[in-house]
């Protein structure tokens, strides 16, 4: 019977582990064991971190649009309800990102809400 050198498919597991734990702290992105475990949980955040992040970033669009809504002498509440009585459909993300970096388009809009 011819001689069957073994590890290959245990090797690529140890790697693949290992490279998917790139960046763990301590022992968990060097040891396999380590990295498993941190692995099996890091799964289970990187799901939650998803809707997380979903969440946190339309705190952060709502607090910009409020920031750009108050020297025009409104409330970010009563802009956003005025915006949907006038049929204006843009969605926070967009306005957010026209108050940050085009100041005068974004008064036009709260000039034509008002």
């Amino acid at each position: 019977m011819t001689r069957v050198k073994r590890g290959v498919t245990a090797n690529k597991r140890r790697k693949n582990v290992l490279k998917a734990a790139k960046g763990f702290r301590w022992s968990r992105k060097s040891k396999e064991r380590a990295a498993k475990e941190a692995l099996l949980h890091s799964l289970t955040n990187k799901f939650r971190g998803r809707k997380e992040k979903k969440r946190v970033n339309r705190a952060l669009w709502q607090v910009k649009i409020n920031a750009a809504v108050r020297p025009e002498g409104m409330k970010y509440s009563t802009f956003i309800g005025a915006l949907k009585k006038k049929n204006i459909i843009i969605d926070r993300k967009v306005l957010a990102d026209l108050a940050e970096h085009e100041p005068k388009v974004f008064k036009k809009i709260v000039e034509s809400v008002k």
